[in-house]
């Protein structure tokens, strides 16, 4: 197990976070008897890192949940910490999934610090039901074990309805780094930046987009409000996504032509378009159809016919492909071949599998 960063290597890590960069949601590789795979869980790691990601999450809903019920939550994330410190000496941004009531997700944050994580990202989904002051107070424990990354979790999955009052509360905790803003909802996306202005926080909070359904659009839009008269105008830096788990060399490619062209003030209708092609892939491999009950198998399907994935197999036995799933994933991966990497993974799969 590596230990704690050191004062220099974290700071780095920090201003890699805050600047915006890609962060793909890493899956959690099983065999058939669905015990951790450590062969092909080291092969997704080297996989994200050689195909351009800046970061890895890692413990998060991707790498589902239920982890922490069987065990497996510090292997899985020191298997990745110490994977990625072996494979590049590239500055990455390594952000661990915190979850459970307060106590769990303080222990949670240790052991990730313990490991060499420079962030946590905070799922409140344990805490539905409590007050606003409830949930405060708990976000305000876990920031004093580690930097925070906010989290928007959609409520079709567990996510809890966040108000703009809220993020106001949470963008003033001192500690937070980012906002991970993935409702799936354009309302509630502006919630956030509602919250962030409100705090005075956008030079010190990083948004990423979570919003699968918007990733193209997200990464272009300025986002403007108003704040004492004036205009305040944010812009998501970088995104962290399950979707982000597949496909990634293009996924990183896609990522830089959206910095740029936004940063130059020049969107083409090209890439607006892409948005809508992006969403589609989307739907396909979260399930749309089906309310999201494939959203992990479908990564993992794609995973799966690339050769990084043996199976898709879950913790959970009655998580799968639905019905007509696979069906989508074959139409998404015929029509937007140009959005896949499968020429990237033939070349260097042997490699990352080594």
């Amino acid at each position: 197990m590596i230990g704690k960063a050191p004062p220099a290597i974290q700071q780095a890590a920090i201003d890699l976070l805050s600047a915006g960069t890609v962060i793909p949601a890493h899956p959690l590789a099983l065999t058939a008897e669905r015990q951790l795979d450590e062969r092909r869980q080291r092969a997704l790691t080297r996989y994200y890192i050689d195909a351009g990601a800046g970061g890895l999450a890692v413990g998060v809903h991707t790498t589902q949940f239920a982890i922490r019920e069987v065990g497996l939550y510090d292997r899985v994330l020191s298997l990745a910490a110490e994977t990625a410190a072996q494979w590049t000496d590239r500055q990455l941004a390594m952000v661990a999934g915190l979850a459970g009531p307060t106590a769990q997700a303080v222990n949670e944050a240790k052991s990730a610090v313990s490991m060499g994580y420079n962030a946590g990202l905070l799922s409140l989904a344990a805490l539905k039901g409590q007050s606003e002051d409830a949930l405060i107070a708990h976000c305000e424990a876990v920031a004093e074990q580690i930097p925070l990354v906010g989290f928007y979790l959609q409520p079709a999955v567990g996510g809890l309805h966040l108000d703009a009052g809220f993020w106001a509360r949470f963008a003033a905790i001192p500690s937070v780094v980012a906002i991970k803003v993935a409702p799936f909802n354009r309302y509630r996306t502006i919630d956030v930046v509602r919250g962030i202005v409100a705090a005075g926080a956008e030079d010190r909070i990083t948004l990423y987009t979570g919003n699968d359904d918007h990733i193209v659009l997200d990464l272009v839009t300025p986002f403007t409000l108003m704040r004492d008269g004036r205009p305040v105008t944010l812009r998501f830096r970088g995104g962290l996504l399950g979707h982000w788990s597949v496909w990634t060399r293009n996924a990183v490619k896609i990522f830089e032509r959206c910095r740029s062209e936004a940063a130059n003030g020049a969107v083409s209708a090209e890439l607006l378009g892409l948005d809508a092609r992006v969403t589609d892939c989307n739907s396909a491999f979260f399930d749309v159809a089906n309310d999201f009950h494939g959203c992990i198998a479908g990564c993992h399907e794609i995973l799966r016919r690339q050769g990084l994935l043996e199976g898709i197999w879950c913790l959970d036995p009655a998580e799968g492909l639905s019905p007509g799933q696979a069906e989508e994933l074959t139409r998404v991966s015929r029509l937007h071949a140009d959005l896949a990497d499968d020429d990237f993974v033939r070349a260097n799969l042997s490699r990352w599998l080594d």
